[in-house]
C-alpha cells in the first residue's frame, strides 16, 4: 500500500528556540512534545508544533559532527525529513527499494511507549528523508517514532489560521527533474499529475506535479532552465547548497482574514506591485469586489477550469533563505496553471531585483 498522507516534515535548525518561537508566535502553532535531555537524548533538542492538520517538528544539535549538525552546516534551516504515513511500513519500505530509495531504517519498532507499530527510512531527494511512519485509524497526531516523547499540556490558538498542508514545493538541480518525477511514481505511487515550463524574462524553470492516489501528498518538483539566465531556483540551489525543500503551502478558507491576522503577529509577505491587481480583473473577470481586499492583502488570484484560487508567500525567516511558507485558498481551483507558478516566481524574482539595488 503507498503512502497515503504526509505525516510531518521535521526541520533541523541553528537555534531551536528562534525557529519554534517563530512558528508559534507568529504564524500561530502550538508545541505538543518535547525531546531531548530531559527524556534521554543528549545530542539533539526536538520540539513538535501543530496548527490545523498540519505537523512540524523543529530539532537542533546540541553536540557537534551529529547528523543534525552536519545538515545545518551543509544545508543551513531547513527540511530534513517529509514523514509518511503508511498502511504497510514493510510494503512501502521493499517498495521504496526496488524503485532505487538507498534504505536508512529498515522497519523497526516504535520507540514510543504505548505504540506497537513500526517505522523506517528510506532517501528522497537531494538530502532529504522520507521517515516511513504507521497510519493511524483514529486521525491522531503521529510523533516521530525514533525518540522519546515528553507530551506538553494541551493547547490551542483560537485567534491562528488553522491549515492544512496543500502541498510542498521541491527544487532540483537542472537536469534532474523528469528522473525524480519517475522515482516518486515507482517509489511511492505518486504519479505524473500536471507540468509547466514557465519563462520570467531572462529566467525560466520547469515544473512537474506529482500527486498520490487520495490526494493527500502533493508534491511540485522545479528546476531550472540552465540555458538562461540563473534565477531564483538556481539562488535556492546554492544556498541550500543541492535539492531541498523551498516551501509548505498551507491551505486556509480566508486567506485575506489569514493574511491580516498573521500580518498582525508580524508575519512579513512577499509585496506585489499595484499593476498587478489593475489587470487582474482581465484575467479573472468575476472577482472585482474582492480586488480591493486583495490588492490591500498583496494576495495574487489565478484561475484554472474548476474554478480560482488565492495566494500569497512570506518572506523566509531563515538566514540562508532555505524556506518560507505560501498561504493559498482553493475555491475550486485544482490544478497548478502557469499563472500560478509564474506568479511565485515573479514575487520572488522582484523581491531579488529589490534586494540587490
Amino acid at each position: 500500500m503507498p503512502p497515503s498522507a504526509i505525516a510531518y516534515a521535521e526541520l533541523y535548525v541553528t537555534d531551536d528556540r528562534e525557529a519554534s518561537g517563530f512558528l508559534i508566535d507568529s504564524l500561530g502553532f502550538v508545541p505538543l512534545a518535547v525531546a531531548g535531555p530531559a527524556t534521554g537524548d543528549h545530542d539533539h533538542r526536538s520540539t513538535v508544533l501543530r496548527s490545523g492538520e498540519v505537523t512540524l517538528v523543529v530539532t537542533q544539535a546540541l553536540r557537534p559532527r551529529t547528523a543534525v549538525a552536519r545538515h545545518v552546516e551543509e544545508h543551513g534551516d531547513s527540511i530534513a525529513d517529509l514523514a509518511f504515513s503508511c498502511d504497510d511500513v514493510q510494503s512501502c519500505f521493499d517498495r521504496a527499494l526496488l524503485a532505487g530509495a538507498a534504505g536508512l531504517q529498515r522497519p523497526t519498532p516504535s520507540l514510543l511507549r504505548g505504540q506497537d507499530t513500526w517505522f523506517a527510512s528510506v532517501s528522497g531527494f537531494g538530502d532529504v528523508r522520507h521517515t516511513l511512519i504507521a497510519a493511524s485509524d483514529d486521525r491522531t497526531v503521529r510523533l516521530p517514532p525514533d525518540r522519546d516523547w515528553a507530551l506538553l499540556p494541551a493547547a490551542t490558538d483560537p485567534a491562528a489560521p488553522r491549515p492544512v498542508l496543500d502541498h510542498v514545493a521541491v527544487c532540483l538541480a537542472a537536469g534532474t527533474l523528469r528522473r525524480t518525477a519517475e522515482f516518486y511514481e515507482a517509489a511511492f505511487d505518486m504519479p505524473f499529475y500536471s507540468s509547466e515550463y514557465i519563462e520570467v524574462g531572462d529566467h525560466a524553470m520547469d515544473s512537474v506535479v506529482v500527486r498520490s492516489a487520495g490526494s493527500g501528498i502533493t508534491l511540485t518538483l522545479i528546476e531550472p532552465d540552465d540555458t538562461r539566465v540563473p534565477g531564483q531556483i538556481n539562488q535556492f540551489l546554492h544556498a541550500h547548497n543541492g535539492p531541498g525543500v523551498q516551501h509548505l503551502a498551507f491551505l486556509v478558507d480566508d486567506i485575506v482574514g489569514s493574511v491580516r491576522a498573521l500580518g498582525d503577529r508580524g508575519v512579513a509577505f512577499l509585496r506585489t506591485p499595484g499593476a498587478y491587481y489593475d489587470l487582474l480583473t482581465e484575467r479573472v473577470s468575476d472577482m472585482a469586489d474582492a480586488i480591493v481586499d486583495l490588492r490591500e492583502t498583496n494576495v495574487l488570484a489565478d484561475r484554472d477550469e474548476w474554478g480560482y484560487l488565492l495566494q500569497i508567500f512570506t518572506r523566509s525567516p531563515y538566514p540562508r533563505g532555505t524556506l518560507f511558507f505560501e498561504y493559498i485558498q482553493r475555491n475550486g481551483a485544482r490544478g497548478f496553471g502557469s499563472s500560478n507558478i509564474k506568479a511565485l516566481y515573479e514575487a520572488v524574482e522582484r523581491e531579488r531585483e529589490v534586494a540587490g539595488r
